[in-house]
Order: C-alpha cells, then sequence, then structure tokens
C-alpha cells in the first residue's frame, strides 16, 4: 500500500476515490515515566519513553488505515494527516487521509 502525504503521486494517476481512512490510538501515559521525564525536562534532551510511545502510536494508525483502505478496495492512500492531542495521563493520536486506487 502506498502512502503519502501529498494530494498526487508522481508518475501515478488516481483513477477512483474510495473515501476517507481515520483510525486513533489512546495510549496511557506510564506516572514513573511521568516523573523521570520531568526531571528530564529540566536538563533537556529527548524523552525517549515518548518518542518510543508516539512512534508505536503512528505504527498502529498506519496499519489500521492501511486495512480500511484494503477493504474498499484502495491501493494507495494519499493526503495522510496526524494529529496528536494530550489530556491527563493520556495521548491520541488521530490518521485521516483518502483511500484511492491508482494506476
Amino acid at each position: 500500500m502506498l502512502i503519502v502525504t501529498t494530494d498526487t503521486i508522481a508518475g501515478h494517476n488516481i483513477q477512483e476515490v474510495k473515501g476517507i481512512v481515520t483510525a486513533s490510538v489512546v495510549q496511557s501515559r506510564n506516572i514513573g515515566k511521568d516523573i523521570l521525564s520531568g526531571l528530564k525536562s529540566v536538563i533537556g534532551g529527548e524523552l525517549k519513553n515518548y518518542t518510543e510511545m508516539l512512534e508505536e502510536s503512528k505504527r498502529m494508525v498506519k496499519e489500521r488505515m492501511v486495512k480500511q483502505a484494503e477493504e474498499s478496495g484502495a491501493n494507495a492512500i494519499v493526503g495522510l494527516r496526524f494529529e496528536l492531542s494530550a489530556g491527563q495521563g493520556t495521548s491520541e493520536l488521530i490518521g485521516y487521509g483518502t483511500a484511492v486506487i491508482i494506476d
């Protein structure tokens, strides 16, 4: 499955639009990791635990979107976008795009 953030795919024509595909993942944050991350934010540097959690969320969202697109008969997703929101003790990653058939 070809997935792009652009609305078109160079070298391909969109033959049919199958519709929007969406997926989301809500993960709870670990209070122990929050405390350590809070300390890390004082001295600076990457919060690796959160980076790993975000990467895992992106993988899961893309897998779910691909499944939806395949079920509709699509062979590509265009216009992929992600949105992230954080609440008390949770984070939610939402992905959306348009399932299409390309030549």
